[in-house]
């Protein structure tokens, strides 16, 4: 289960997109989460998605 915090989700997530992961929609698909509402969240701490990197930068 993804943490509510964006400070926890933030480190949650990236390391799942580090270690799990190849992009944030395979993420969301695996784990049930709206993309939406994740980077809504993120972005609330001012961080965005690079596909890039996979990363919230």
């Amino acid at each position: 289960m993804a943490p509510k915090d964006p400070a926890m989700l933030l480190s949650w997530i990236n390391t799942q997109l580090r270690d799990f992961y190849p992009s944030l929609d395979e993420l969301c698909g695996a784990e049930n989460l709206e993309r939406k509402a994740v980077e809504a969240s993120l972005s609330s701490i001012d961080y965005a998605y690079d596909p890039g990197t996979n990363q919230f930068i």
